[in-house]
């Protein structure tokens, strides 16, 4: 793993409970050196913090993004604006957690990224095939999203569709159960491995990102929000 924090004793404390939890951890200062370590010798993971002097978090990403690295990146963010999540989306990270955290947090987005560093995702909810039997094994679809899951491609209709792992994750899951409402505590058990509670917008940042992306003018919305319980698609 690598770890990339400027604040001295956030980066020495993460890296002692990161070791304790059974982690190789290589921890660095800034973007300049993360990037550094990356090329030299690439990590399982990176966890990167948004704000660093000289090269940030977020530069760091994009660069490993445009040379085609696909390693799983978790990112730290004092900032908590929706607009500040969805750039480290935009830059090509899968997960972020806000400052200040909770270790026991950080460690279940960590173990979850990992869990998807397999191309094929987890399984679907075993009541609801939604898989056409004409299609090859590889492939989902629903509502007109097509699913390639080895190849790790999306597309509406005949739009191919950029997203990053955690997006496709949770496209994956509605389009194995599209038609069926899964709940909160559902979504985040299956592609985060963990419920953050009723207190926590990250499956509604996700979801917001992810409908941009499917989004289309005088087309119907796809993901549907019910109200208290969770999130569907369909195609009305």
């Amino acid at each position: 793993m690598l770890l990339a924090e400027d604040d001295r004793a956030i980066r020495h404390a993460l890296e002692r409970a990161l070791t304790l939890e059974g982690y190789e951890v290589t921890a660095v200062a800034d973007g300049v050196e993360a990037l550094a370590q990356a090329h030299r010798t690439p990590p399982d993971v990176l966890v990167l913090d948004v704000m660093m002097p000289g090269i940030d978090g977020l530069q760091v990403c994009r660069v490993l993004r445009a040379e085609g690295d696909r390693t799983p990146i978790l990112m730290l963010t004092a900032l908590v604006e929706t607009a500040d999540r969805i750039a480290g989306l935009d830059a090509g990270a899968d997960d972020y957690v806000v400052k200040p955290f909770d270790v026991e947090e950080v460690f279940a987005r960590l173990r979850a990224l990992l869990r998807r560093t397999s191309p094929v995702a987890a399984g679907p909810a075993e009541d609801v095939p939604a898989r056409d039997p004409q299609l090859p094994e590889r492939q989902i679809e629903a509502a007109g999203i097509r699913m390639d899951l080895q190849a790790r491609r999306v597309w509406r209709g005949a739009r191919e569709l950029e997203l990053t792992r955690t997006e496709f994750e949770l496209l994956e899951l509605l389009v194995r159960n599209a038609g069926i409402v899964l709940d909160h505590s559902t979504i985040y058990d299956r592609i985060w491995g963990y419920d953050f509670g009723p207190g926590s917008k990250n499956l509604a940042v996700y979801v917001g990102y992810l409908r941009r992306k499917l989004d289309e003018p005088d087309a119907p919305q796809l993901i549907h929000t019910v109200r208290g319980v969770g999130y569907v698609l369909r195609e009305d």
